[in-house]
């Protein structure tokens, strides 16, 4: 089940606002069809990275996939458990599997992004 209190992208990646960052995570769906994660690239903290740019790599058995900001930001923090325990990305993706942090982002941005519900409409119509 997708948590409503974030939104969602066509590319798998979750956005929840709280304390005046951004957190991005993967979704269930995506680690799901990844298979077991086995190694994540994430960025520096400080950079700066367009909507839809890619901003790192989640690997897993089956592949490596790229992980792109769901808004324009920059990173104000990264989840350095992942380094040691990416298996957290498959465990728990929508808490302790959370990738990165934004400061600086364009809330119209997350606004334009799909909710819980779009995203599971779409999920279903692709499928």
């Amino acid at each position: 089940m997708n948590p409503s209190d974030r939104k969602y992208t066509k590319s798998h990646e979750w956005i929840k606002v709280e304390d005046g960052e951004a957190v991005v995570g993967i979704t269930d769906y995506a680690q799901e069809a990844m298979g077991d994660v086995t190694f994540v690239e994430l960025p520096s903290v400080g950079a700066s990275f367009p909507k839809a740019g890619d901003c790192g790599v989640v690997e897993s058995v089956k592949a490596a996939s790229d992980l792109y900001c769901p808004v324009d930001g920059t990173i104000a923090d990264v989840n350095a458990s992942l380094e040691n325990a990416p298996e957290l990305i498959n465990q728990d993706p929508y808490e302790d599997g959370w990738l990165l942090k934004l400061r600086d982002f364009d809330e119209s941005q997350v606004a334009e992004l799909m909710t819980a519900d779009e995203y599971k409409a779409s999920l279903d119509q692709d499928s």
